[in-house]
């Protein structure tokens, strides 16, 4: 061997040029060990093609890093990801409201804009839009929280008694502990008992209730359990357009077929026989549709059905073998004269054992909206009627999968159930607060529906319900020309340049589907009195100018 190979080989430079490697491989920054391999023998012709460059052995170069080392690519690339998650899309918190955000951070580092705010109009966020929290609620709450406030004399004994219920039904006494996975069997109990009440004495079991993250936890662990086959086999669901964009975003994922069906802007969004009909037969040629979605009252659209409606509903679905799922997160919110929310479940017992022993459905509920507005707790429930027992084992097993839902939004479920009672102390301030917050929402839902009809080129149908108008607006064709031209749908332009001009933040009817050839905006009607007035007449101005800047 010769003496400088003999030289390379020390102890000492083996050692460095090993901890040369471990560096590098551990991406140790710019420090390389400089000592050099003997080259290669070109008698190996294996080794002789890996030393030539990429380049010439017609691969892709490799980008190289600022200390000459190839980076590691990446496990998980755009590229080899689940290729379900990529069609996801959430209107109601897509570009718009990030630019919204944008804004409001220019606007905070003194940027100048046409505006002094930003007024987010995109989401059903209650509290966000300055919806007061319900002091009962927050107050059994508090005492869950902290127990040691029980011994606080500024809390109502029926508070405090709520508390004490909620608490031993937990484990360790605590809020903080894990709940059975289909919820704490008290609130259950209470939720059946509403559920009672409401539906004028029709029972409930409170075994076929399940407590949920939110009712979107409950919708989508349905559809979990009904999505299969593959092809022409692959479940379809039948979804209302417009609709709210979880269902067309847990399809997307599911990699299910999502059947539209339209509903009838000529008379206020209603649901028509015929076009459920026809959507239906349509689906049939390249699907297995086997659910059909109802949103009563309906996001984004917020129409009442009628009771006839409903049960017409029921009969087709009864007729044609589909799982009813009715998402009715909105039921406390009716304003429109002659409007009343009726459950499907009620609807479906009325109507008999003909229809009541056989129809599956599924009902949803929730915090988040109504009165309480209160989202952030992510509290809710679905109710189960004729499921399949097997099936119903399979539930269990998948809802058991996440543990079980938030322990303080099942609470507050508790408390939305079962409010304080006439004589209670706590009655007359909740009776007050709750009736007050949904006199304000139907004269903000009056409101919005009076201005936006005084602009040419905007119709809105009447807001009967829910927190939302979904006005459908002109947009003149060289409007829809630079929208294209951009890549853009004409209704995301015009909320585009809505934001960008005025800072009000709403969401292209695009986001939620609409019939062709129409234009629509969503936006809810929660803004303070004040805020919502400013809202509407910038509306007002930005559509006049609009228009006449694209004629």
């Amino acid at each position: 061997m010769s003496a400088t190979r003999m030289q390379l080989l020390s102890p000492r430079n083996v050692r460095l040029l090993s901890r040369g490697r471990n560096e590098l491989l551990a991406g140790a920054g710019p420090r390389v060990c400089s000592l050099t391999s003997p080259p290669l023998s070109s008698s190996s012709p294996g080794r002789a093609l890996s030393s030539l460059s990429a380049t010439r052995r017609g691969l892709p170069k490799e980008k190289m890093s600022e200390n000459g080392v190839s980076p590691r690519a990446k496990v998980l690339t755009i590229d080899n990801m689940n290729p379900t998650v990529k069609k996801v899309e959430y209107a109601v918190r897509g570009p718009i409201v990030q630019r919204a955000l944008e804004l409001e951070r220019e606007l905070s580092e003194g940027m100048k804009k046409p505006f002094v705010e930003v007024i987010k109009a995109n989401i059903g966020d209650a509290h966000a839009m300055g919806q007061q929290p319900i002091t009962f609620f927050r107050q059994v709450l508090a005492l869950c929280s902290y127990p040691e406030l029980l011994n606080d004399s500024s809390f109502p004994e029926d508070a405090k008694s709520r508390a004490r219920r909620i608490l031993q039904s937990c484990g360790g006494n605590s809020i903080g502990s894990y709940s059975a996975s289909q919820g704490i069997e008290s609130v259950r109990q209470d939720v059946a008992r509403y559920i009672e009440r409401r539906d004028g004495g029709v029972p409930c079991d409170p075994d076929n209730i399940f407590l949920t993250t939110g009712a979107s936890d409950g919708i989508v662990t349905m559809l979990k359990l009904l999505v299969c086959g593959e092809g022409e086999a692959r479940t379809g669901v039948m979804i209302s357009i417009p609709q709210y964009p979880l269902y067309s975003a847990a399809l997307a994922e599911l990699a299910a077929v999502q059947v539209n069906y339209y509903l009838n802007e000529e008379k206020c969004w209603s649901m028509d026989l015929s076009e459920l009909q026809r959507s239906l037969d349509e689906a049939r040629r390249h699907c297995n549709p086997r659910a059909l979605c109802v949103i009563n009252p309906g996001n984004p659209t917020g129409q009442v059905q009628s009771r006839q409606c409903i049960e017409d509903v029921i009969q087709f679905a009864a007729k044609e073998r589909l799982f009813l799922m009715a998402d009715e997160v909105y039921q406390d919110n009716v304003y429109a004269e002659g409007c009343q929310f009726h459950s499907f479940k009620k609807v479906l017992f009325d109507m008999g054992p003909e229809y009541s022993d056989i129809v599956e459905l599924a009902s949803f509920h929730s915090t988040s909206k109504c009165y309480m507005g209160e989202c952030g707790f992510r509290g809710g429930y679905m109710e189960i009627i004729n499921l399949d027992e097997e099936v119903r084992a399979q539930l269990t097993k998948l809802v058991s999968v996440r543990l079980c839902p938030p322990v303080p939004g099942q609470a507050l479920m508790d408390l939305v159930v079962n409010p304080p009672q006439i004589g209670e102390p706590s009655y007359d301030k909740f009776s007050k607060e709750r009736s007050a917050t949904l006199s304000v929402l139907a004269e903000k839902a009056k409101l919005t529906e009076q201005v936006l009809n005084t602009v040419k080129g905007i119709s809105c149908n009447p807001v009967q319900g829910a927190m939302y108008s979904f006005p459908r607006i002109s947009i003149p064709e060289k409007a829809i020309k630079e929208a294209t031209d951009k890549g853009q749908q004409a209704d995301m332009f015009y909320c585009m340049k809505l934001l960008e001009e005025t800072g009000i933040c709403l969401v292209p009817g695009s986001g939620f589907g609409q019939r062709d050839g129409t234009y629509h905006f969503r936006m809810t009607i929660l803004p303070s009195t004040d805020k919502l007035k400013i809202l509407l007449n910038k509306v007002k101005e930005f559509h006049q100018k609009f228009t006449e800047q694209y004629s």
